[in-house]
């Protein structure tokens, strides 16, 4: 029989050529988002010449969710690898979907913070509800059980001596419902956020009751959220997409960029330009977001504190020990070495 030495070598080149190629392909990153604009993974792939690593070393891929709380599952399953979760969410992965290896990875946007915009919960203008306690017996609409707004609205109640199911009852309601809710009297109160709560024909049948802010003071209410598997496989497409993120987040909340901002979110979202140009990106009308995407720590262990006094966790977290800012940190100094945004 001949032997032909040179086929098992030529069979392994082909071979090594192959996972080289796979080795360079770009990884898919599946962020999930809520709100539209709010959540900057919605909004990221609409300034393609800032996000310079797309394509290259990752893949981003934005999902829409109904609400953060639903995102856990998903990142249990691994359906998604980002999840763009509140504080309240985060808190309840670990305590009580045991995802100990979830990890706070960056900022998407805080509440009531340096005086920026605080979500609101709303009751119609004319409503003879003026009061928390005035929601006895009444009916209120939440668009998530365990979501930041969510918690807010319970933790008010509480302050107030107010239970769901023992005094009122809380329904659930899409953010992009809630005005319907509201004007149909579906809904006594409503909880809202950015974009939905600066609609003008909300506006015009409701008022604001409380703030989250007036509930459980400023919030690190989004931050983005990943597993540590994935973070130890995948670290330098984590970094290249931060520092990618930093670049758009930079680029939509400069001044300067105003009138490019909201035509561009107002083409994404399917609104007019007149009804964001007030407040889009503003200091005192938009969640304050961190130019360097680095999420509020104080504000996050007070949150999660906050959720357990009130009795929504059994015990509180030390946040630090389930985050991961050395990402960020190295987004960070990866812009500066480009010249910033």
């Amino acid at each position: 029989m001949r032997l032909r030495p040179a086929m098992p070598l030529a069979f392994a080149a082909v071979l090594f050529a192959g996972s080289i190629a796979r080795a360079a392909d770009p990884v898919p990153i599946r962020v999930g988002w809520v709100a539209p604009v709010a959540n900057f993974a919605s909004i990221l792939l609409t300034k393609p010449e800032l996000m310079r690593n797309q394509g290259k070393t990752y893949n981003l891929q934005p999902q829409h969710f109904a609400s953060t709380p639903t995102m856990i599952p998903a990142l249990a399953a691994g359906e998604i690898e980002i999840g763009s979760i509140s504080y309240a969410a985060f808190a309840n992965a670990i305590e009580n979907a045991g995802m100990e290896d979830l990890r706070a990875l960056a900022d998407d946007f805080q509440d009531g913070v340096n005086g920026s915009y605080s979500d609101e919960i709303m009751v119609l203008k004319d409503s003879p509800i003026k009061t928390v306690e005035d929601l006895k017996g009444k009916v209120a609409s939440s668009n998530g059980a365990g979501g930041a707004v969510d918690v807010a609205l319970r933790v008010m109640l509480k302050k107030h001596g107010l239970e769901d199911k023992r005094d009122l009852s809380i329904v659930e309601v899409s953010l992009a419902n809630q005005r319907a809710a509201l004007a149909s009297h579906k809904s006594d109160i409503v909880t809202t956020a950015i974009p939905f709560s600066k609609d003008p024909e909300l506006r015009k049948i409701a008022r604001t009751l409380f703030t989250q802010a007036d509930a459980i003071g400023p919030s690190q209410m989004i931050l983005w959220a990943a597993r540590t598997g994935f973070i130890a496989k995948n670290r330098a497409a984590l970094v290249d997409l931060l520092a990618d993120t930093i670049r758009v987040r930079r680029f939509f909340t400069d001044p300067a960029n105003h009138a490019d901002a909201v035509k561009i979110a107002a083409e994404f979202s399917k609104q007019p330009a007149t009804s964001l140009d007030s407040w889009l990106f503003t200091k005192d009308g938009d969640y304050y977001h961190d130019p360097d995407d680095r999420p509020n720590m104080k504000a996050f262990q007070a949150n999660i504190d906050t959720q357990h006094e009130q009795g929504f966790l059994k015990a509180t977290l030390d946040v630090s020990k389930y985050a991961d800012l050395s990402l960020v940190d190295d987004a960070v100094r990866a812009v500066q070495s480009n010249q910033g945004n």
